[in-house]
């Protein structure tokens, strides 16, 4: 039987050059994690240099019905904040199924 769900989990690495205070890096991530939300139907958590005035570390989580779909997903998470952040955006990818994680137990 072929997998029916998936879990696609990124690291996202993002650098706010403009950002010259914690209080206006956090207006902007806020932003950022809002359009992740509501528009891309992602999980989003700051994991990463919160204390830190031009650098942070999301984890973001999508779920998808295949692993092309899954794909998909991440996918259209890359373009939007390469958009976002024309300086550059690191993404980390793990695309991975249910029966994978049932292997890890």
């Amino acid at each position: 039987m072929a997998d029916r769900s998936f879990v696609v989990l990124l690291h996202v690495h993002l650098f706010f050059p403009e950002s010259g205070s914690l209080k206006a890096k956090r207006a902007e991530l806020n932003r950022v994690k809002a359009h992740l939300r509501e528009r891309m139907r992602a999980s989003v958590a700051e994991v990463g240099f919160q204390d830190s005035w031009q650098r942070s570390t999301l984890a973001v989580a999508l779920a998808a019905g295949t692993e092309g779909g899954g794909h998909r997903a991440a996918d259209a998470v890359e373009r939007a904040l390469e958009a976002r952040f024309p300086q550059g955006v690191r993404v980390e990818r793990r695309v991975v199924s249910w029966s994978d994680l049932d292997a890890l137990d």
